[in-house]
């Protein structure tokens, strides 16, 4: 996990880097909007850092995972004097946002004092798998730069296509197609935590009232539903949604320009984490195997999978 962690910092300074130094340029006005969104991004990092070293809750970041790239959207928008296309992806981040914080907020995620709420156990997890990162030194290092830094500079390069929109125009035809497909993957995701809601809610109702698991709670696991069809079909939504985001830029600008390194690096993050998850569930349900060779894990199938 470290030397993942290692290569995802790494990778997330060098090809937008290298992206932006071969690629076509930003205009004057797009590049001094980058520039702010990068100054908001340090700003949220620092934050998401200091506030969890204080309370020993490394969650900071996912608080804020839904909300920022919000933020970076109507800057941009604002910068940009609120020209349409940019109006309009900003109010699709809006939605999404809105949708995920509910989600998330339902889990436990936030309280009214803000730095406490649920801590994403995979934390526990990593330290166990890389021991290394038991020095209080190195984690706060890992906290630094891989919590804090690196998933924030992720969040801004996702929205950072929005910035390309600049000058390009009135949305057209096309426009309306991707955002058709935004708000059908925004159901998606919707349908598939609610999904996994109701699986859990009820697993762990019948086990606090010590009643008998049978199926389909026997197994551990959400496998039913959309989950029947992919093994993270909200993971499938969320990196496509932020494809979609690319789509407005590359219909915008005509080009495969260098933004498209947010979605590419939001793709190896999902399947780094999905695989730490997939880990853990292994460990923790004997069913899970033969789950993982039944159902894709990310693209969906077009027949759902059974277990029994």
């Amino acid at each position: 996990m470290g030397k993942t962690a290692l290569f995802l910092m790494i990778t997330v300074i060098a090809i937008p880097a290298l992206a932006i130094y071969y690629g076509s340029p930003l205009t004057e006005a797009q590049l001094a909007m980058a520039e702010i969104l990068a100054w908001e991004m340090v700003g949220f990092s620092l934050l998401s850092f200091i506030v969890s070293e204080v309370t020993r809750n490394y969650s900071q970041t996912d608080k804020l995972w839904s909300l920022t790239p919000i933020v970076f959207c109507w800057t941009a928008a604002h910068l940009g004097g609120y020209e349409p296309r940019m109006v309009l992806v900003s109010v699709l981040v809006t939605i999404w946002g809105a949708r995920l914080t509910y989600n998330f907020g339902r889990m436990g995620g936030y309280s009214w004092k803000f730095w406490e709420g649920h801590q994403d156990y995979r934390w526990d997890h990593v330290r166990e798998m890389t021991p290394a990162l038991k020095k209080p030194l190195l984690w706060t290092l890992f906290n630094l730069f891989f919590i804090s830094f690196y998933q924030h500079g992720l969040l801004m390069l996702i929205a950072l296509p929005i910035v390309t929109l600049h000058g390009t125009g009135e949305p057209g035809v096309w426009d309306a197609v991707l955002a058709a497909l935004f708000l059908g993957l925004v159901i998606w995701e919707t349908i598939a935590d609610q999904q996994q809601w109701n699986f859990q809610t009820e697993k762990h109702r019948r086990i606090n009232a010590g009643e008998t698991l049978t199926a389909p709670y026997d197994k551990g696991f959400t496998h039913t539903g959309l989950w029947a069809r992919s093994r993270h079909p909200n993971y499938f939504a969320e990196q496509s949604i932020w494809v979609v985001v690319f789509g407005f830029s590359l219909l915008a600008t005509g080009s495969l320009n260098w933004t498209v390194v947010g979605c590419v690096l939001l793709i190896v993050l999902f399947r780094n984490s999905s695989e730490l998850a997939e880990t853990i569930s292994s460990g923790k349900y004997p069913a899970y195997e033969v789950y993982k060779q039944r159902v894709n894990r990310f693209l969906p199938r077009m027949s759902a999978a059974s277990l029994d």
